[in-house]
């Protein structure tokens, strides 16, 4: 019922937080040695959309483990990429294992996270051999008694190796944030609060060896890596500016 393709994997996650000419310096660079995503390719604009719910404890434990640096951590969040009905939902649940991302994903229809997250049907309820991400992301939810905090939007435009395809560089764009509660996940809608940063979000992520190429363009074009959580930022931004802004202060 509804439960498709296990995804769990592991790998390495370097940010950069750059402007839009060194953006285009990245794409000019790693041309040879990349392919555009398939996804991107059939947009007009060669980005889509990614809208991810994030969760939390009331205490918000999870945003300040990620603030103070904790090695062990991980982020429960909720991912779909438009409102269409036909549109599937992901369960990730996304751990850091000092310098390692681990991450576990569970794909269902809109139906059936409907039922999962109101209750009306149990995950032992489902077949599908991706019910273990499924079943490991309820079970974090309920040890923190997770609920939803806020939605982050952003446009992303995606590179992948030609040779190793583990390896993948992202650029997002038009990041914005919208404070809730409970398990809406609509992409579009209002309340919406953009990120005050006309910067892009640029990241390397790959499996195994770090290619020398990679090191020649990070050399090249003087980039620094930066520590940089979506979700944290939007936080942070929702209570400097009291844009319903959660009761627990991180200041």
């Amino acid at each position: 019922m509804g439960l498709q393709q296990l995804t769990t994997w592991s790998r390495f996650e370097i940010k950069y937080l750059v402007s839009e000419s060194t953006a285009a310096a990245v794409e000019s660079f790693i041309k040879p040695y990349v392919k555009e995503d398939p996804y991107c390719a059939i947009q007009p604009d060669g980005l889509y959309t990614i809208s991810s719910l994030y969760l939390d404890s009331h205490d918000l434990k999870l945003c300040h483990e990620s603030l103070d640096g904790k090695a062990n951590r991980f982020k429960l969040r909720v991912r779909t990429y438009s409102d269409d009905e036909d549109s599937p939902v992901f369960f990730e649940v996304k751990r850091r294992l000092n310098s390692v991302i681990v991450k576990s994903r569970a794909k269902t229809d809109r139906t059936t996270y409907k039922k999962l997250v109101n209750g009306h049907i149990a995950t032992s309820h489902l077949s599908g051999e991706n019910r273990h991400a499924l079943n490991q992301f309820f079970l974090y939810r309920d040890s923190l008694d997770a609920r939803g905090i806020v939605k982050i939007r952003y446009r992303r435009k995606v590179y992948e190796g030609l040779v190793d395809n583990r390896v993948r560089i992202t650029f997002d764009r038009k990041l914005s944030c919208n404070i809730t509660k409970g398990w809406d996940i609509s992409v579009g809608g209002t309340g919406w609060e953009g990120f005050p940063t006309n910067k892009v979000v640029l990241e390397i992520k790959f499996t195994g060896h770090y290619p020398p190429w990679l090191n020649r363009m990070v050399s090249c074009l003087g980039l620094r890596q930066q520590s940089l959580s979506k979700y944290t930022t939007s936080m942070k931004q929702a209570t400097l500016l009291k844009y319903c802004a959660p009761t627990h202060s991180l200041m």
